[in-house]
């Protein structure tokens, strides 16, 4: 009989994999991929690293004095070198008799499989670089008007108002769904979310649902609170925050403000009504200084925060339900963002010296498949590998998104 195991030459199990694969993936689909093959590029292969410019900041001049803007280009590293692969095997008796429907039964699950690791893995990191969150950590975004509160965010961050996109995790998107029954609406959304509990467009967002939506774990904290000295304890520029008091262990990814510490428009470095929220980047145990992942810039054109006040009692709080950081409590992280705030790649992996394979590449993503046999067993190995990279490119354009 015919056996679709032995044809991973002609590349027709690679693609039925990459087929699995992209149907698998939701959040992949809606980041920048414009990174994608340069780190298989000549000279871009050391460590699989490539250098990404981020974007130039100016000041504008009034009166004809000339004052002219140093350029001083800022970048950070890209790099590929996450390695996720699905094994399994078989012997030459299960093949002849039991695996005559290979690809449903095998290939397809296990690669959507792979595809659900490779982005619960990316979003579990890269929520830990957006520092703006909107409502309380608490509660699931359960009404649009919560939602247009994000959106909002984005658009005083200078954000693009086109390809935004919001993911939710089931629970999130079926109350918020119930809650555009009413709504005056396009009627094929109220169609949407009353008969599928779904919305696909609204509130200047694409909507897509996810079960690899993460959750965070607030740090064990022995305080919620604590107190900062901002004529001492914030440098601009420098990514350590020091507090007169100890607020005990922190976690990656914990959001916090400190009183009279208000973000700013991009652009006119007018205050804006919110404080600055600042998002741990270093994990400590116990400690008077906070590393944050944003650093607090007071002036100048790359000026994201303004001091209104320094003091040496300005109150240290961690973002969350009633203003209190609620150490330890696990909560959802919902996310609405543009396709830029966030980066993938993959890699092409190297041909195996022994045995059968096949790469593969489609829409963005490469694969291999590699198949050895055991003369010794009478057993068949295979697996399916992908090499990827990402990155928060614009965390600015990101906002974590509650109620």
């Amino acid at each position: 009989m015919s056996n679709s195991w032995l044809t991973l030459a002609d590349g027709k199990i690679g693609r039925k994999c990459l087929e699995s694969f992209h149907n698998g993936s939701t959040f992949l689909k809606t980041i920048d991929w414009q990174y994608d093959g340069q780190h298989d590029a000549s000279g871009a292969k050391a460590g699989g690293a490539i250098k990404i410019r981020k974007p130039n900041w100016f000041t504008v001049n009034t009166g004809p004095n000339l004052n002219v803007n140093d350029i001083s280009e800022d970048s950070m590293t890209f790099t590929v070198a996450t390695q996720k692969h699905v094994d399994f095997n078989w012997t030459s008796v299960e093949e002849c008799l039991s695996l005559d429907d290979a690809n449903e039964r095998v290939f397809k699950p296990a690669t959507k499989k792979l595809a659900a690791m490779v982005e619960y893995d990316i979003l579990s990191n890269v929520y830990k670089d957006i520092f703006n969150l909107t409502g309380t950590t608490t509660a699931v975004p359960a009404t649009v008007a919560a939602i247009s509160n994000a959106g909002a965010r984005l658009t005083q961050n200078q954000c693009p108002g086109t390809d935004r996109n919001l993911l939710l995790d089931p629970i999130a998107m079926s109350k918020t769904a119930q809650s555009v029954y009413t709504y005056f609406h396009k009627d094929s959304e109220i169609q949407k979310a009353f008969i599928e509990n779904y919305i696909g467009t609204a509130a200047g967002f694409n909507w897509f649902e996810s079960n690899m939506v993460p959750t965070h774990t607030n740090g064990a904290r022995t305080g919620d609170t604590g107190v900062c000295n901002t004529s001492s304890g914030i440098t601009s520029e420098s990514a350590t925050i020091t507090t007169t008091t100890d607020m005990g262990a922190v976690a990656v990814g914990d959001v916090f403000t400190i009183a009279d510490v208000y973000a700013v428009d991009l652009e006119t470095k007018k205050r804006l009504p919110h404080l600055y929220q600042f998002v741990i980047g270093t994990a400590a145990a116990a400690s008077t200084t906070l590393t944050v992942s944003n650093p607090p810039i007071t002036s100048g054109a790359k000026q994201n925060c303004e001091l209104v006040s320094a003091g040496a009692s300005k109150a240290v709080v961690f973002v969350a339900a009633g203003g209190s950081g609620a150490a330890s409590v696990v909560y959802t992280q919902n996310l609405a963002y543009h396709k830029s705030a966030f980066a993938v790649s993959f890699a092409k992996l190297t041909a195996p010296d022994t045995g059968e394979y096949s790469y593969t590449k489609f829409d963005n993503v490469s694969m291999r498949v590699w198949k050895a046999s055991d003369i010794k067993s009478d057993t068949h190995t295979c697996r399916i590998d992908v090499l990827y990279g990402y990155k928060t490119i614009r965390p600015e354009w990101a906002v974590r998104t509650f109620s």
